[in-house]
């Protein structure tokens, strides 16, 4: 078994004491101990308590036994004292304890300098005390840890199959194991970007605000920058994919232990359960964190998407669940710094420029970014469209980059009428999700129109003109008062079919011929047609304010029912 440099080999799910809580113990207080060597290597852990008098123990060893003996074999030979000392920290043993006596009544000072450069803790009890009793304190505290820890492994598995089982989504696993860890849990991909969080709102921004440096510690050390950060690998048919760690767990390591190994048996099983496949669908560094917010429309929570989305990535769940975040205004755009920050998204004096993009699926915009090279996230919307942030340079034309990466997208197969529907670009972070909001108006403007209006590649607010009121008017119940009293004589009986024709004469200026044309009938027809229109409405199409009541009254109408 590998090892960290100076730690005792031991099974990651065994319970242990620290040599230091040991010496702690009532009874072994009541032996005078005196650490006389190794006092810097006291938090090392005991595994097992060993009582022996033979001089040639370390053989017997396995790692991590406190060593119990009165040295009554080592008497008066110098050289098999230092042989015993050197014997112990070849065999990992986490200390020494030796009891003065008649063998030795004064610490040895060849063994305490041998102890001393090995970095053995070596304590001596000035009290005649019982062995035994030292053994069986020990080994009764490490199987009752050893109970509670399996005990809790299999509540916690049982518990997160249970929620799988039930469809619950992956934050509700997260949000159960960090209440069992009392601490941070922070789901990554291999490049140390974040795919998720759970805990103390407070807790995971503190996590968050360094996280690429203490990550990146965290995978050099195999234990993380501090006390308490365990880590467990989270692999796929023999792949690994990911990482879970506990960010700071206070409890027994050995219970840690279990509980992230318990932790990430269960996102594992959710992945595969969901069909979840490997490949992520951001750009470069576009993962976002999780843990999102409820929102209005159709951005929406990762709390609230089920497990029947398993196109979905992980990557692009948790970018979906940061911009949600954003967008919705639950949480203050200057504390989702963080989690943006650790998303491998650049914040530092850029500019950003919020889009939603009019395709299927994520796949194909996040490739173009990835050969654009622009750091964005993306995420899939709830209405089949995509939103993108981008975060590029000052000294970048933000402008010529968002049109270049429209004009690439239409370049795609079957993408000649892609439309970007972009807001402003934003230099302050706190403007982003006004920016977001922005760009999906834009969006929901131009809906199922592109073509019909031979819009441009990049479409902005002051491109939807009329259009764009009308879309962010919608909900007024005025307006919606407005459109069913103008076009009442077509919504209600037969006549539904004239609306299609209405739209198209209002949507081409009025123009009758391409009306005809677009519609496949012959000009008398499209007459008689017009005809029915003005009189189911009682209006003159030909007087300008009448059509352009009409016009605005369809334009709600489309509005709402889209």
């Amino acid at each position: 078994m590998t090892t960290t440099a100076g730690t005792p080999a031991q099974h990651p799910w065994e319970p242990a004491l620290s040599v230091r809580q040991v010496l702690g113990l009532e009874r072994v207080l009541a032996g005078q101990p005196e650490v006389v060597a190794g006092a810097h290597r006291l938090d090392r852990p005991v595994r097992w308590v060993h009582v022996a008098e033979a001089a040639d123990v370390g053989v017997m060893l396995s790692g991590g036994e406190m060593v119990l003996t009165t040295g009554v074999l080592l008497a008066g030979d110098e050289d098999k004292q230092g042989e015993y000392i050197r014997s112990l920290d070849r065999a990992e043993a986490s200390a020494v304890v030796l009891g003065l006596g008649r063998a030795f009544p004064a610490p040895p000072d060849v063994m305490r300098r041998a102890a001393e450069r090995c970095g053995l803790p070596l304590v001596v009890l000035h009290r005649p005390f019982p062995f035994a009793e030292l053994t069986e304190e020990v080994q009764s505290r490490l199987l009752r840890r050893k109970f509670a820890a399996v005990s809790l492994s299999e509540a916690v598995r049982t518990e997160l199959t249970g929620l799988i089982t039930a469809g619950a989504p992956v934050q509700r696993l997260l949000d159960e194991v960090a209440r069992h860890a009392g601490c941070p849990v922070v789901v990554t991909n291999l490049a140390h970007r974040v795919l998720a969080t759970a805990g103390e709102r407070a807790a995971v921004d503190d996590v968050l605000r360094d996280w690429e440096r203490i990550a990146r510690q965290a995978g050099q050390t195999g234990a993380g920058p501090a006390d308490g950060w365990i880590r467990a690998e989270l692999s796929c048919r023999g792949e690994r994919w990911g990482r879970l760690v506990l960010c700071g767990d206070r409890g027994e390591r050995a219970t840690g232990r279990l509980l992230a190994d318990r932790a990430a048996e269960a996102l594992v099983l959710h992945r595969m359960l969901a069909g979840d496949g490997t490949h992520g669908g951001t750009a470069p560094g576009a993962a976002g964190a999780a843990g999102a917010a409820g929102s209005r429309g159709s951005w929406k929570s990762w709390d609230s998407w089920d497990t029947s989305d398993s196109w979905d990535s992980w990557e692009e769940q948790s970018a979906r669940s940061l911009l949600t975040d954003l967008v919705s205004g639950a949480v203050p755009a200057r504390q989702l710094l963080p989690r943006a920050r650790a998303a491998g998204l650049p914040v530092n004096r850029r500019v950003f420029v919020p889009l939603v993009v009019g395709a299927r699926d994520t796949a194909r915009p996040a490739r173009v970014l990835r050969l654009l090279g622009l750091p964005a996230i993306a995420a899939g919307l709830a209405d089949g469209r995509v939103a993108v942030l981008l975060s590029l340079a000052p000294d970048q034309d933000a402008r010529s980059l968002t049109a270049h990466f429209a004009a690439r997208l239409r370049a795609e197969p079957d993408a000649a009428h892609t439309v970007v529907a972009a807001a402003d670009a934003r230099t302050d972070w706190s403007d982003v999700p006004a920016g977001l909001r922005e760009a999906q108006q834009v969006a929901d403007a131009v809906a199922g129109s592109a073509a019909a209006l031979g819009l441009p590649p990049v479409v902005r607010l002051r491109d939807v003109h009329l259009r764009g009121l009308v879309r962010l008017l919608r909900d007024d119940p005025h307006v919606q008062s407005f459109a069913e009293r103008e076009l009442d004589g077509l919504l209600r009986g037969p006549d539904r079919d004239l609306l299609p024709v209405l739209r198209t004469y209002l949507a081409t200026g009025r123009n009758k011929s391409r009306t005809a044309r677009l519609h496949h009938v012959s000009r008398p027809a499209l007459y008689r047609r017009i005809e029915a229109i003005q009189d189911r409405l009682g209006v003159d199409l030909d007087d300008f304010e009448q059509a352009a009541s009409v016009h605005i009254a369809l334009l709600a109408h489309d509005a709402q029912q889209g």
